[in-house]
């Protein structure tokens, strides 16, 4: 049998986790709500994040704040820029031609960064006492924890704050339900788009530095696994609906730890197995994900 201090330890870890793929996740599911993109050069916006995160504790006495903050900014804007040069081109072809430039989006990025910063991992090291432990009833955590899970929030309730209240929220909001209607309308699909690009990248620089405090580790490949399982928890909830990334960020987040967690240790390897087995159980009883909705219904 576990013991509740256990139990209460592993969905902590869960919580953490599910933080961290919910924000990539939300990203994903902005892009694909307006332009049906899947974008696969999206988790590697979020390794630049995790190294300009580097850059700054490593080179600056800046605090943790602005290693946060300068990513979210910085990779902002690089992803309005790959959404300006390889994207908005080709707005209205194929999908699958906007699918392959993703991919070479992708390539482009990780063996940018291979011929610049090398494929070595660093060691990603944060300021004195953000890994500071602490123990309560028998369930350990750290600082870092609770500020990503708390971060992870805050930006989660700005966005839903932005996306019911601000003009281009709204804009969003319709444009995800019909591009053409709302182009007819007077939105302005360009600002729109723009804006999603900006915070979803912003969203995922910061689960980068986030990823990377919590490993200690950054490299190139770094946003090619959590990237994919950010998609992974987009489809599970209903991708293109915000609040479903939020959900399957979450879901899978606590899955994955909970599967580590309560079976025999010699499964752990079978993690990534185990996440993906989950999207095909979704698919099969819920074909447009726990909160999706079909295209018929958006049109």
């Amino acid at each position: 049998m576990y013991s509740g201090s256990y139990i209460a330890q592993q969905l902590i870890n869960g919580l953490n986790l599910g933080s961290i793929y919910a924000l990539i996740a939300i990203g994903l599911t902005m892009v694909y709500g307006l332009l049906r993109l899947i974008n696969f050069a999206h988790g590697d916006l979020m390794m630049l994040g995790a190294y300009l995160g580097l850059f700054v504790l490593a080179n600056t006495f800046l605090p943790l704040g602005a290693a946060l903050i300068i990513p979210m900014v910085v990779i902002g804007f690089v992803g309005v820029l790959v959404e300006r040069v390889a994207y908005r081109p080709l707005r209205g072809a194929p999908e699958v031609a906007m699918l392959m430039t993703s991919l070479a989006v992708s390539w482009i990025i990780q063996n940018g960064m291979i011929m610049t910063v090398t494929a070595q991992p660093r060691a990603f090291r944060l300021p004195e006492g953000v890994n500071k432990l602490y123990e309560v009833g028998g369930v350990s955590f750290s600082r870092l924890d609770v500020i990503s899970f708390l971060l992870a929030v805050g930006l989660m309730l700005a966005l839903s704050v932005f996306v019911r209240r601000h003009r281009v929220g709204i804009g969003m909001r319709a444009a995800s339900e019909n591009l053409l209607a709302a182009r007819l309308m007077g939105i302005n699909i360009n600002q729109v788009i723009t804006a999603a690009f900006f915070i979803g990248s912003a969203l995922a620089a910061v689960a980068g530095v986030l990823w990377a405090g919590k490993y200690g580790t950054v490299d190139p490949f770094m946003g090619f696994l959590p990237g994919l399982k950010a998609f992974v928890a987009a489809v599970i909830g209903g991708i293109g609906v915000i609040p479903g990334a939020v959900l399957g960020g979450y879901l899978l987040g606590f899955a994955e730890i909970l599967f580590v967690g309560f079976l025999p240790p010699e499964f752990a390897g079978y993690r990534d197995l185990f996440v993906f087995a989950l999207l095909l159980i979704v698919l099969l009883i819920r074909p447009n994900g726990i909160l999706g909705t079909s295209d018929e219904d958006r049109a």
